[in-house]
């Protein structure tokens, strides 16, 4: 057998091989744990648990959604945020995405911020509803004290600039904008969620301790010692794409997100569930 044919072989087989690690990957569920340590949280609030579910894209984790839940509840959370695109625009269908919701109230409180996905399906006025009715508390460019025996932090949740503007050399300056608007002055420890992690400067420039976002998802293909591969309105090889960030004494957690979108296949970038823990540092 000539050496081409052996070398197609194996190139067939190790593409073969990438393929049903990824279809595979689309459902390896995980719960990644977070820590953010701030002088800023307060003692009540030491040990806060903030789950932070993002960019499910509709799609499907066991029956009726109980795998999903099930990780949900496992990391006993005290809030359960979700940081966009519980639907998707180019697969229309809203019912995995409120299954999930329907039982993710059962658990804990609930927030929700809608990504672009949500600014570009006409599905999303009767998901808002939809998840209303549920008990989903959603922030559009609002602000939600959140007390513990006399303490306080605020959750604060961006509208993606995406419902306001196709323009994305616009982003930076309407999202800047909002968050004018409705972010506390006072000092409070504040958590931001915010669909898009590339803003990560306008986020603290706004105020945010602490922003959770999405919308990169791990990059898709993760290579070793190199990263995500590309993340939308990022590009090759992303600055953000997965994790915690810390610039200029605040935070961003990016989650690698649970669907996909226009790319059906992970690769080294499990779908994830993010656990954030609040401790209160030096």
């Amino acid at each position: 057998m000539a050496w081409y044919y052996i070398l197609l072989i194996v190139l067939g087989g190790v593409a073969v091989a990438l393929i049903l690690r990824g279809i595979w990957e689309n459902h390896a569920l995980k719960c990644t744990h977070v820590a953010v340590a701030s002088k800023k949280v307060p003692p009540m609030f030491e040990g806060y648990r903030i789950v932070q579910i993002s960019d499910l894209h509709n799609a499907r984790f066991g029956k009726g959604q109980k795998k999903l839940a099930a990780l949900v509840g496992a990391a006993q959370p005290d809030l359960i945020v979700v940081t966009g695109d519980l639907i998707d625009k180019r697969r229309p269908g809203t019912g995995n995405a409120l299954r999930f919701a329907e039982l993710a109230v059962r658990i804990a409180p609930v927030c929700y911020i809608a990504g672009n996905h949500e600014a570009k399906s006409k599905e999303f006025p009767a998901l808002q509803t939809a998840l209303e009715k549920l008990g989903v508390r959603i922030l559009q460019n609002a602000a939600l004290p959140l007390e513990r025996k006399g303490e306080r932090i605020v959750l604060a949740g961006l509208t993606d600039a995406r419902f306001f503007t196709s323009d994305k050399k616009a982003f930076a300056e309407v999202s800047a904008q909002a968050l004018r608007a409705f972010m506390p002055q006072d000092g409070v420890f504040t958590v931001l969620l915010a669909h898009r992690p590339e803003l990560f400067s306008v986020y603290r420039a706004a105020g945010a301790d602490l922003a959770l976002c999405g919308h990169a998802h791990g990059g898709q293909f993760r290579i070793p010692f190199l990263g995500g591969l590309i993340a939308p309105d990022q590009g090759l090889f992303p600055k953000y794409s997965e994790g915690l960030y810390c610039e200029e004494g605040k935070y961003m957690v990016v989650s690698r997100g649970l669907g996909n979108s226009s790319v059906p296949i992970r690769l080294n970038n499990r779908p994830e569930v993010v656990c954030v823990t609040l401790h209160r540092g030096a």
